[in-house]
């Protein structure tokens, strides 16, 4: 039984960090829900956005409802009906926490939806009195989200793993372990429809309302004329809050859940003298990074309007970093110390995860930001669209070389400082090091301890993107419309950072899980982890799974683009009609017809979304249990290069994707600053051209990646049991 008083394994912080938490989010939540919600005609706009978001949040979680069901049904029934060592890996209990992690992935984003569509008219209202009102209620907007997440993914990943463990029973956490990796599986499924079908929706509607309404038509971006204004700014939530919502609680559950088992393989080196710590660690870890974003989230202010909102942002995160070091030497020390001499090597595993983030989240900020990538861009874009397009892929190809370069350097790092720890003195080339894997999953942890804040940065985005559009929209004064756009240029570039973030954690996290899966395969089998961690790329046979992970990203990739590619090309012919077919609307004398659009952008993205999501889920695993039977000695081996492979792939797609389409977008709005002609020129036609060319990169198949790389292992860690010779 796991005993959360003991004041030696420190589990006692996470009910702590649990109540500080909650009291912060209803703080948060009654200051924003008291503020005025501004003008009828606001209102009008801000109630139509929030019914689009609803009714394609409630389309959609049906889908991933039902599937969630008959996946559930499918891992019990198969444990019950083959039986034998099968059953003790796939069972009714995995399937129950298979639910639960859907389930709160599902809550997650919703609750991110929720926020949003209530801020964002806050938001603009605060706008009219002053920029820094209208900034604190953006803010604190997206920090209810962050914390709400973190909470719901610490807390429900804790009560579950306390739950199963009494139900269970037992002095070893392997069994517990082994039927929570559900947890995982359910959480990085219902994400990925999430982040996938709200990325689908809100690039269709971007791409149909860009082109028609900013190229062929000549208005603004939020004009009110436009019939696919209101689906666009529906997406902006679907997209980037339900969506990252639901990214960011799977990798922090996914991501504890994988540490934790690596944990089990170090306390299976030497039974006698090593406690369970070595398990506890990262829940603990995670406790204390939620209490440092908490602290960081509470000294964000600007003094006046001329503030600087990167910077003051900025400085609430190198606090919540600068806590969250503070508190991995008290975790590691306190849990560890007693167990190894080198307990501070694993402090310097978590300062090589907080630097790797922090490298990311720079280099994406170069190369997304006002800077050499963002003006080659725009400086092609006077000969036109094809060379436009031509830069930014080149930039987005080259956008990958540093963020690998750095991931090799943490991945190594952290695994060199893991080894160094090991009391035995063990060689670096002795093998596969359990204490190098878990300084990996250290690293990894500390990277993820300060995701409330991200979140909320990430969530900040599209509450003022909203706000922005209900300005213009509901025809607010130039000074108001002057604060949302400030406060929107933030939200761009705080949205883009923590996309680096993301794919800076999906980095090691994926080593991380594809390292529990061969622990899972250790324990299966009853062999030493140095043996089964072996994969020979050099076998043919073995390479074969390598090519299988290959393609199935790429494949994932063209899915998700050709979607957005269909359903934009019929928001562009409905916008094309409305404008054709009633000269009204363009004349200002009839309204458009919004629901139209918004129903286009909702059909597509659910429609488009089912097949790429089951790829990651199916392909590994039928794979697996064909070479089960055709070559039963390698076929987890071959499952392994899939994994390790498709992650590399992964990682560098999600780069390239997330990069190009971010410089794209910037070197349009670098042009509609006043360089290189202005709006209405033709570098800016070209410009447009190339955005909505990476649109469906940033903000669709590229994140998505993100969660698909960690859903292969997180499959087959469940599945693990199906691929071995027992």
């Amino acid at each position: 039984m796991i005993d959360i008083l003991d004041l030696n394994n420190m589990l006692f912080m996470i009910p702590i960090a649990a109540v500080v938490a909650l009291l912060f989010a209803v703080y948060f939540f009654r200051n924003i829900w008291s503020r005025d919600k501004g003008t009828p005609e606001m209102q009008k706009i801000s109630d139509a956005i929030e019914t689009g978001a609803m009714a394609y949040l409630r389309r959609q979680y049906k889908t991933i409802g039902i599937i969630s069901i008959i996946l559930a049904i499918v891992i019990a029934v198969v444990g019950f009906a083959v039986g034998g060592d099968i059953a003790k890996y796939l069972n009714y209990k995995v399937a129950v926490a298979f639910l639960i992690g859907a389930g709160f992935s599902i809550l997650s984003g919703y609750i991110g939806m929720k926020v949003s569509v209530n801020a964002n008219i806050r938001t603009a209202s605060a706008a009219r009195k002053s920029f820094n009102d209208a900034f604190v209620c953006s803010f604190r907007g997206g920090a209810i989200s962050g914390i709400a997440v973190s909470l719901l993914s610490l807390g429900g990943l804790f009560a579950v793993v306390v739950a199963y463990n009494a139900f269970i029973g037992g002095d070893s956490m392997t069994p517990t372990l082994h039927a929570v990796v559900g947890y995982a599986f359910g959480a990085s499924f219902a994400a990925l429809f999430a982040q996938l079908g709200g990325g689908i929706y809100t690039k269709a509607a971007d791409v149909g309302a860009d082109l028609v309404g900013k190229v062929e038509a000549g208005i603004p971006e939020d004009d009110p004329r436009n019939p696919a204004v209101i689906a666009d700014l529906v997406g902006d939530n679907v997209g980037d809050c339900a969506g990252r919502g639901a990214d960011i609680f799977e990798s922090t559950a996914a991501e504890i859940i994988g540490s934790m088992i690596i944990g089990t393989a170090v306390v299976a080196l030497a039974p006698s003298t090593m406690s369970d710590n070595w398990i506890f660690l990262p829940l603990v870890l995670m406790a204390f990074g939620l209490i440092a974003s908490l602290i960081g989230i509470s000294i964000v202010r600007i003094k006046d309007d001329d503030g600087d909102v990167i910077k003051a942002l900025n400085i609430g995160y190198y606090l919540t970093i600068a806590l969250v070091l503070v508190f991995l030497a008290i975790t590691t020390y306190m849990l560890l110390h007693e167990e190894t001499d080198g307990w501070y090597f694993y402090f310097g595993c978590g300062v090589v995860g907080i630097a790797l983030g922090l490298a990311i989240v720079y280099l994406t900020q170069y190369y997304t930001g006002d800077h050499r990538p963002v003006k080659q861009i725009a400086q092609s874009s006077e000969t036109g669209p094809a060379t436009n397009v031509i830069y930014g892929i080149s930039m987005g190809m080259e956008s990958t070389v540093l963020p690998m370069i750095c991931i090799a350097i943490a991945i190594i790092a952290t695994y060199v400082l893991g080894n160094a720890a090991d009391p035995n003195g063990g060689g670096l080339f002795d093998g596969v090091s359990t204490y190098g894997l878990y300084g990996t999953a250290v690293g990894t942890i500390a990277m993820l301890a300060s995701s409330a804040f991200i979140l909320a940065e990430d969530t900040f985005g599209p509450i003022t993107d909203n706000a922005g559009g209900i300005a213009e929209m509901s025809d607010q004064p130039e000074d108001v419309r002057k604060r949302t756009d400030k406060l929107d240029s933030a939200g761009n570039t705080t949205k883009a950072l923590t996309k680096g973030y993301a794919m800076a954690s999906a980095a090691l996290a994926a080593f991380l899980l594809f390292a529990a899966f061969f622990e899972i395969v250790a324990e299966i089998t009853g062999q030493p982890l140095v043996d089964v961690f072996n994969v020979n790329l050099g076998d043919p046979l073995i390479f074969v799974g390598g090519l299988i992970g290959i393609v199935l990203v790429a494949f994932f990739a063209s899915l998700a683009i050709r979607a957005v590619g269909t359903a934009a090309g019929e928001m562009i012919e409905e916008v094309r009609r409305q404008f054709r077919e009633d000269p009204g609307i363009m004349e200002g004398t009839s309204d458009p017809d919004y629901a139209k659009c918004v129903d286009i952008a909702t059909r597509g993205a659910l429609k488009a979304m089912v097949v790429p999501a089951l790829l990651p889920i199916l392909v590994p695993v039928v794979f697996g249990i064909i070479y089960r039977f055709i070559f039963p000695e390698i076929a987890y081996m071959a499952v392994g290069a899939l994994i390790m492979v498709g992650t590399g792939i992964g990682i560098f797609m999600a780069n390239f994707l997330n990069n190009g389409g971010g410089a794209w977008d910037n070197a349009k709005k670098y042009i509609e600053s006043g360089n290189h002609g202005g709006k209405k020129s033709p570098a800016h036609a070209a410009a447009v051209v190339g955005d909505t060319v990476g649109d469906p990169f940033k903000d669709t198949a590229g994140p998505s990646i993100h969660v698909l790389v960690k859903l292969l292992s997180t499959i087959c860690l469940v599945t693990a049991v199906l691929f071995v010779v027992i």
